[in-house]
């Protein structure tokens, strides 16, 4: 419901950009949904972090869902990022960009997350190496962030500065309304999913224990 409203505000109640037009809406759920991956890969390591403290493996599958969250909305970043540039830039891709580059890297990181893991027979052993492999990762955030911020060229124009947003008062509220939304979506799906593991994992462990 937040995500529809946040669509429903952008394309209706935010003004269209004076440099291009209807295609810049996109950014009301391309920025979303990357800053959504940023939070899953980050929710994935702090998961990590908590099982390899504590020891407590239920936070092996929590990771793991997280990270399988921050693929997909990888996935959704990468193409409506795509889509924006071949509208706006005539090009879906440029691979002299950093920040494109570095966010593919970023992508392709956790991608290999399930290369890994799916390797290595189930386990403690598993669960340590994931962990560690996901902590990894989330190094790579910040650089990603970090490389658009400092980005000087037209790819991906800074609109959040010291001097706050660079944008009307209905643009920013339609952001915020989007990202909450696609965060909220993002959690739902977590939570659903989590479930869904838990279930089979506890299945697994009956059929286990009657043969």
């Amino acid at each position: 419901m937040l995500l529809l409203a946040g669509v429903l505000l952008a394309i209706y109640w935010a003004p269209e950009d004076a440099d291009q037009g209807f295609s810049q809406k996109i950014f009301f759920i391309h920025v979303p949904v990357a800053l959504t991956a940023y939070a899953c890969f980050g929710w994935a390591a702090w998961k990590a972090l908590r099982l390899l403290l504590k020891g407590d493996e239920r936070h092996d599958l929590e990771s793991y869902t997280a990270v399988h969250m921050g693929v997909i909305f990888g996935v959704l970043t990468l193409a409506t990022g795509s889509i924006w540039a071949k509208i706006s830039w005539n090009t879906w891709w440029t691979w002299s960009e950093q920040q494109l580059v570095l966010f593919l890297v970023l992508f392709l990181f956790y991608s290999a997350y399930f290369m890994l893991r799916f390797s290595l027979e189930p386990g403690r052993q598993r669960a340590n190496i994931s962990a560690v492999y996901a902590l990894f990762g989330v190094v790579l955030i910040p650089v990603s962030f970090l490389a658009i911020r400092l980005a000087e060229n037209f790819i991906h124009p800074v609109v959040f500065t010291r001097d706050g947003p660079q944008m009307t008062t209905t643009m920013f509220v339609s952001f915020l309304v989007c990202l909450a939304g696609t965060l909220a979506l993002a959690a739902a799906l977590y939570l659903n999913e989590l479930a869904g593991k838990r279930i089979d994992s506890r299945l697994r462990e009956l059929r286990e224990a009657l043969l």
